[in-house]
């Protein structure tokens, strides 16, 4: 089979018009492939605008003066890799700008990577594409997608990193990368970060046109982010990460125990070896080495020390449980 070359090697005038287009018990899982009925792939980038939302979020007249691209793995930054992918996106498109958003995605895990792109995405302009490498199974079968999910896009193993992308956006699109012209080539079977993921960001960059890196799909891969349950009159929850500083970051919102937050609310935090019965507003508000609750800038319940670690103060790792008894 012919393969169409990118559209920036192709006269102008033949270029086409561009257009922008569960719930788990613990916190421990594995993922599934899961047929969505409600999301659709379709191969026209006109019918992907007219589904878009409208309002002020997803304005279609926004647009960057230059094209961003973001970066979400679990590289670290101690050796090249990371560096080398922003050399292959570089290459391709000089004009990109480049943002971290973190290389300190726990290894391997594929949760802490969906809740870390999910809690990020949003605070970045419309027509930003999101390149989120967590990939236990690189080198298998698993396959490389990319999506348009309202205002943004994402290229990403198939392996359920996208999740909470998934679960946050009213509009989605997928497509199963197979246009390997747009690869780096030799492909390795070690780093699809340089060879596959990268690349196709940059050429996206450049000529927007997404059914040409591939063939729609609708069974991509996710699974459900861990909720907190009712038992009673308690909720039940998890922490979901524990910060650089320490705070246990759990599931449970406001709304889930809205005795976190009413004046009068009356409520006991259980985790790991202690109790906790003070919710403030700011870290500031806690007296050093109290462990306090508040509800933190994502919208979940924070168990923190000021100046300490509630991870340590407590003895709770992530995935340890939460119970928060109102009453």
């Amino acid at each position: 089979m012919t393969k169409t070359p990118p559209l920036s090697r192709l006269p102008r005038k033949l270029r086409p018009k561009l257009s922008f287009i569960h719930r788990l018990e613990t916190a421990r899982y594995f993922h599934a492939p899961v047929a969505l009925t409600r999301v659709e792939a379709s191969a026209s980038v006109e019918v992907q605008l007219a589904a878009l939302p409208s309002g002020a979020e997803c304005d279609r007249s926004k647009t960057l003066a230059r094209p961003l691209i973001t970066l979400t793995t679990d590289y670290g930054t101690s050796d090249h890799l990371v560096g080398v992918m922003k050399g292959v996106i570089l290459s391709i498109n000089p004009e990109v700008n480049i943002v971290d958003i973190t290389h300190g995605v726990m290894a391997h895990d594929i949760l802490d990577g969906a809740l870390t792109i999910g809690l990020a995405y949003k605070h970045f302009p419309p027509k930003t594409i999101h390149v989120v490498v967590v990939d236990p199974g690189v080198g298998t079968q698993r396959r490389p997608i990319l999506v348009a999910g309202d205002t943004h896009y994402f290229v990403a193993p198939d392996n359920g990193v996208l999740s909470s992308v998934y679960d946050q956006s009213e509009a989605l699109y997928a497509w199963h990368i197979t246009a390997e012209h747009y690869f780096r080539h030799p492909v390795s079977n070690t780093f699809h970060g340089r060879d596959i993921f990268a690349p196709v960001a940059a050429w996206l960059s450049k000529n927007w046109q997404t059914p040409s890196f591939g063939e729609p799909i609708t069974d991509f891969v996710r699974f459900g982010l861990p909720k907190a349950k009712a038992s009673g009159n308690a909720v039940k929850g998890v922490v979901l990460r524990v910060d650089t500083f320490g705070n246990l970051v759990t599931n449970v919102t406001a709304q889930d125990a809205p005795a976190l937050i009413a004046a009068d609310g009356k409520f006991t935090i259980r985790v790991g070896n202690g109790e906790v019965k003070k919710i403030v507003q700011t870290f500031a508000q806690g007296a050093p080495g109290e462990a306090f609750g508040l509800i933190g800038s994502s919208g979940y319940l924070e168990i923190s020390v000021n100046k300490g670690s509630a991870a340590k103060a407590l003895g709770a790792p992530r995935g340890a449980e939460v119970t928060v008894e109102m009453g």
